[in-house]
């Protein structure tokens, strides 16, 4: 029986150190819980903290932004003020200048007067009407070729210029559709040159 009982002893010792083992497994557990749990409520405390300082940091910048903007309120209306002057200055200078330009202008005038003195001068209505029998992307250029081609026939000038007026009246609804027909009004100066104009509209 003794070796029983021994046998019986030998089997409660691993049961025992087994649960000793179990015992201090769960104290290491409940340790590294509350360790865990501790640096949790650190990290929170500390984000707390930190989170108030932002805000604290937050309010004072918008006190100095406020400060600032009231400052740079007053400097900017101090500039316009001051720039409202200068252009006062200016326009006063402009206005004395002025009568210098008028009389300057007036003599230019006069010389393009002079300049567009023509020996003779013609009114004709072109057709256009047999552009339109081009391919669509060629009708303007081809408008622009046909009013040089009758003012040449008809005139026989040395020079001819179309003027901005004409060509924008040819190109006006693009490309594709040109006028059917134009008036424009051809005159002829003393060195044989043909400027051609649009026709005023009675």
């Amino acid at each position: 029986m003794d070796r029983g009982e021994d046998h019986e002893a030998g089997e409660a010792e691993p049961e025992e150190a087994a649960l000793e083992a179990e015992e201090a497994e769960g104290l290491r557990r409940k340790q590294s819980m509350s360790k865990r749990a501790k640096t949790k409520k650190v990290e929170k405390t500390e984000e707390a903290e930190e989170a108030e300082e932002a805000k604290e940091a937050g309010k004072e910048a918008a006190v100095r932004e406020a400060e600032t903007t009231e400052e740079d309120k007053v400097k900017a209306k101090a500039e316009r003020e001051e720039g409202e002057e200068a252009e006062e200055e200016e326009e006063e200078e402009e206005e004395e200048e002025k009568p210098e330009e008028a009389a300057e202008e007036a003599a230019e005038e006069e010389k393009e007067e002079k300049e567009e003195e023509f020996v003779e001068e013609r009114v004709y209505t072109i057709p256009l009407g047999r552009v339109w029998i081009a391919p669509r992307k060629e009708r303007a250029p081809r408008a622009v070729r046909r009013v040089r081609s009758f003012i040449q026939r008809h005139m026989k000038p040395e020079t001819l210029i179309l003027s901005a007026e004409v060509n924008e009246m040819i190109w006006r609804r693009g490309i594709e559709r040109p006028p059917r027909r134009i008036r424009v009004r051809a005159g002829r100066d003393k060195e044989d040159r043909v400027v051609v104009h649009l026709a005023e509209e009675d």
